[in-house]
């Protein structure tokens, strides 16, 4: 008989804590989900504070990574950002580094020094070459040239950098494209996002406000804009999404000089699933992956509901650093009634996909935009970013290892069956 899975749970630490020391974003990008990225408004050291203290606590157990991030961070400024980054402590028994999500167009000689003094590792979201980009500024402008910049500027510097690209056309040419671009601009690492209808976008339904003060929190998102985002959220065939995960794959092994995010994560995977270890991701604690905003507010398990709430659960928040410390809000969340939803979501999630271990239950924020609850089961996204994913690392071994076999090197292996809910296996991929 087999014995019932065990619940979700959120773990008590984390490795990576998200900052938000403003929303304001100098951009305007035409998918962008944000919804008060017109608020010129900085994080307090009040609220760094608080988040330092758990920071600091934590890294007596494990490294901690704080990502300064979203809406645009260097429109803070030079000094308030310095000035924040001064609120953290180096860390106990492991490290407290620190990161920046960053467009690059405002990244001047000043950022450069600041970023080489503190180590600050660097990833920049720009979506590559071509015309028609997505990454406009308010005067709709695109951005891409300024943001070259910046990056020109990094490399000057010597301090190397990440990125992200937005793709809204996947294909295998794009992907090549893509990689082609960003090797030879001297990416480290590369991480692609499959575009997605979710939060606020400049296409979206019109009448909606923002509440709460001046705007700040509480975007209420309405049933029919959920069905919207469904409909829309899907942004290519499923061949053309496999084939670009195929191109990416094939052009990671072909030139290394630029690691693959996503490829890599779904690798190390499968490496886990033949070792007969991927049961042991399943059962590991759901991460927290906390979110801070600007204003102190606590974000839990999904850093892009920051901003919004719903009729039914009020703002997605577990509580305030400023009166509860990041620590004690989490130590709570389960009892808040969004979050024990998205934990039966993940719940969900293990009952019935092969991948479980892979994805871990998804994004609860693409459920939420998607179906309008947060204990869905497959998203748009969970089938492009990691299904399809899976498949297309899949053809692209498949395709290696049948060109091997035809030169005598060695047979086809099999896949391994698996176990649904435990290790996930890959059966379901295909």
């Amino acid at each position: 008989m087999r014995q019932p899975l065990p619940r979700a749970r959120l773990a008590g630490t984390s490795s990576l804590v998200l900052l938000q020391p403003t929303p304001l974003c100098n951009l305007d990008c035409r998918y962008c989900y944000l919804p008060s990225r017109g608020l010129a408004r900085v994080m307090s050291y009040q609220v760094a504070d608080a988040v330092a203290e758990t920071v600091d606590a934590w890294s007596r157990h494990h490294p901690v990574t704080v990502l300064w991030h979203g809406g645009e961070p260097l429109t803070a400024g030079v000094s308030r950002l310095g000035g924040l980054l001064d609120r953290f402590p180096p860390g106990r028994e492991h490290p407290v580094r620190h990161a920046v999500q960053t467009n690059a167009t405002l990244i001047d000689e000043a950022w450069c020094r600041l970023f080489t003094e503190r180590r600050i590792k660097v990833s920049v979201s720009v979506d590559g070459p071509g015309p028609g980009s997505a990454r406009l500024d308010r005067g709709g402008r695109d951005s891409t040239d300024r943001a070259l910049r910046g990056i020109g500027l990094l490399k000057d510097h010597g301090i190397a950098f990440g990125a992200i690209a937005v793709v809204s056309d996947p294909s295998p040419r794009k992907a090549a494209d893509l990689h082609r671009w960003f090797a030879t601009l001297g990416c480290r690492v590369l991480g692609v996002n499959l575009v997605e209808r979710k939060g606020v976008h400049p296409t979206g339904p019109e009448g909606v406000n923002l509440t709460g003060p001046e705007g700040v929190n509480g975007r209420t998102v309405r049933a029919d804009e959920n069905l919207e985002n469904a409909e829309n959220a899907d942004v290519g065939k499923d061949d053309d999404v496999a084939g670009l995960w195929a191109t990416l794959a094939a052009c990671g092994r072909a030139d290394r000089r630029m690691a693959l995010r996503d490829v890599e994560h779904a690798w190390r995977y499968v490496r886990a699933e033949l070792a007969g270890a991927a049961g042991r991701w399943a059962d590991q604690p759901v991460d927290p992956l906390p979110m801070v905003t600007w204003d102190g507010q606590v974000v839990a398990l999904s850093p892009d509901l920051a901003g919004f709430s719903s009729d039914r659960h009020g703002p997605f928040t577990v509580g305030d650093v400023r009166t509860s410390g990041l620590a004690g809000c989490l130590a709570r969340a389960e009892e808040t009634p969004w979050v024990a939803e998205a934990l039966a979501g993940v719940d969900a999630c293990r009952a019935v996909c092969d991948l479980f271990a892979y994805c871990r239950g998804g994004q609860a924020a693409n459920k939420y935009f998607e179906t309008g609850r947060l204990d869905a089961t497959e998203t748009v996204f969970c089938r492009n970013s990691r299904k399809l994913l899976m498949e297309g690392v899949m053809r692209d071994a498949e395709r290696v290892a049948e060109e091997a076999r035809s030169r005598g090197a060695y047979p086809v292996a099999g896949r391994g069956p698996g176990s649904p809910g435990r290790g996930g296996g890959l059966r379901g991929v295909r």
